[in-house]
């Protein structure tokens, strides 16, 4: 392989990494926002049912 090959496969490899990462960071602030949204629900309908 020349060096040209090498280098962009080492760069696209990089790529790859990094968007994985910022994928599962995302995944993980929205997993956390649906964990809110639902426990926020489920104080309202606790003081819906009290009153």
């Amino acid at each position: 392989m020349t060096m040209t090959v090498k280098i962009g496969a080492a760069l696209m490899l990089l790529l790859a990494l990094s968007s994985c990462g910022n994928t599962i960071r995302g995944v993980g602030r929205d997993t956390a926002n649906v964990v809110n949204a639902t426990q926020d629900a489920g104080r309202s309908v606790n003081r819906a049912a009290s009153r």
